[in-house]
């Protein structure tokens, strides 16, 4: 059964992943985060929802840590370790990576995320409370 906190969380981990895809959609290549003005905003918009991410995945791991573990298609982990750079060390992100990130692993992460709410959800319809 998922906790009010972990599903409100994840509602928020869901509208973070759409707000990074819309964002990227203007980028084409890793360049195009850091060579105008406008790029580098995009960066940092992005960086701070994947942020964002990261922090909400840390408080789901607290609440209930067999959760993240019951989908080990995602590297938790390392979204947790991101949110740390991101937040200590931005000076130390990396644009290819997060170009990398926004290409590869955000349309995952989304789609897990909806399998986590949906699977969640509908076993707690078969369990009477």
């Amino acid at each position: 059964m998922l906790d009010d906190m972990i599903r409100d969380n994840l509602q928020v981990i869901l509208e973070s992943t759409a707000l990074i895809e819309s964002r990227f959609s203007k980028i084409n290549i890793a360049d195009d985060l850091v060579s105008s003005a406008g790029g580098v905003l995009i960066l940092d918009a992005i960086a701070m929802r994947l942020q964002v991410v990261g922090e909400l995945l840390k408080k789901i791991s607290k609440i209930d840590k067999s959760l993240l573990e019951n989908y080990p298609e995602i590297e938790w982990d390392k979204i947790m370790r991101l949110r740390d750079i991101v937040s200590h060390h931005y000076e130390k992100v990396d644009h290819e990576i997060i170009f990398d990130i926004c290409t590869h692993h955000i349309p995952r992460l989304r789609s897990t995320i909806h399998k986590i709410i949906e699977k969640e959800s509908s076993e707690n319809l078969g369990n009477p409370v």
